[in-house]
């Protein structure tokens, strides 16, 4: 990997950071920002503080990005892959954001690391670490147990979980309250509203923090891996000394992420909810489901709740489908017609989506680099 590769991959992991602040870190503050607890300004503030607390929390997920879905041993993880990778999930979310469908960067992340890999080796699928267990399910690798079986069952959790927050609050402020018409007024009687107003500023919190310990960590993977894989190639060892801190030893699954580039990458998502975030913030805020800051503190606490977990077993799951599916079970406690079901399906099309087509144009795109090469 020669130092202008190594920087371009840099650059556009970095590209794909502040466009992946266009989806999820928008998803974190769309609660907050539609119970109208905070301004979208303040909101983005809270969200940079707080992605910057979480991406300095752990590795966990960003060695299962570097290390737990492709087999280094079949294929050369290279800039060129790296890159084909990077942009075909870009790409993806580029076209969903536009579209205002908060569909998962971390899907797309995964689904163009597969896609180049299997392109770079010519079509064979054992580029891609499918299973491969360790001595615990959660110390195991591959795409099955570390992707596919959490896009199912997170977002399960994320609603069930929110529609018993939601459904305990209920029973709660039932028995404190006249029952007549309760559910009808509940959510905006000043009383409420006022609680959990300020609770909302500490469930939004949590999901800031959430949303650093999975999603930034993802591009840090990227990043690190890049950097080893030209260290270890020794393409920086002419560098300058100002410049050593690019250097990073050791491989895979052994190297250590440095603090510049979590809080680059940290820096980088906030900047982009700042940029572009409020075609996502409308779908889930406004579109979905009404929202009280009742509602918001349930969301934010349950899909919070599922992603660092989430994050301490490594698992790179998707903050927009745990969002979303929290907001559903929020919705869904209230009454099941107080969600907006077209919405709904139009977002569960584009998670169906997100792997193949970002697998589809990473392996094209790495096809056509091959060839511009020959």
């Amino acid at each position: 990997m020669s130092l202008g590769l190594l920087v371009a991959t840099i650059v556009i992991a970095l590209v794909f950071t502040y466009i992946n602040g266009f989806h999820d870190t928008a998803n974190s503050i769309a609660t907050v920002v539609a119970t109208k607890v905070l301004t979208p300004g303040k909101a983005v503030l809270l969200a940079a503080v707080t992605n910057l607390v979480g991406a300095l929390i752990g590795t966990a997920v960003a060695k299962t990005i570097a290390a737990g879905l492709i087999d280094a041993g079949v294929v050369h993880v290279g800039a060129e892959l790296l890159i084909c990778a990077l942009l075909g999930a870009t790409i993806w979310n580029l076209i969903t954001w536009w579209l205002g469908l908060p569909s998962s960067s971390s899907h797309a992340l995964v689904g163009g690391l597969c896609g180049a890999a299997i392109a770079a080796t010519g079509g064979h699928f054992d580029a891609i670490i499918w299973s491969r267990g360790g001595a615990h399910w959660w110390q195991g690798n591959g795409v099955i147990p570390k992707v596919v079986v959490p896009m199912v069952t997170s977002p399960i959790a994320g609603f069930i979980l929110g529609f018993l927050v939601m459904g305990g609050l209920f029973a709660l402020f039932a028995g404190l309250a006249n029952r007549t018409g309760f559910l009808r007024r509940f959510g905006r009687t000043p009383f409420v509203k006022a609680l959990f107003g300020k609770a909302q500023l500490v469930s939004a919190a949590a999901m800031g923090v959430s949303h650093g310990m999975n999603d930034a960590q993802k591009t840090m993977g990227i990043i690190a891996l890049a950097l080893a894989g030209a260290t270890a190639a020794h393409r920086l060892d002419d560098l300058p000394a100002w410049l050593s801190f690019l250097r990073i030893p050791g491989t895979a699954e052994t190297f250590a992420i440095p603090v510049w580039v979590k809080v680059v990458c940290a820096l980088v998502m906030a900047a982009g909810t700042a940029g572009g975030g409020w075609r996502i913030i409308k779908t889930l805020g406004h579109k979905m489901v009404k929202l009280h800051p009742i509602n918001g503190f349930a969301a934010e606490t349950s899909s919070a709740a599922v992603i660092i977990t989430a994050s301490i077993y490594g698992l790179p799951v998707s903050t927009t489908h745990n969002v979303s599916a929290a907001i559903m079970g929020v919705g869904a406690a209230k009454r099941f017609n107080a969600i907006r079901w077209t919405v709904v399906e139009r977002m569960v099309w584009a998670w169906i989506l997100t792997l193949p087509i970002s697998a589809a144009i990473a392996w094209a795109l790495v096809n056509v680099a091959q060839m511009a090469m020959k």
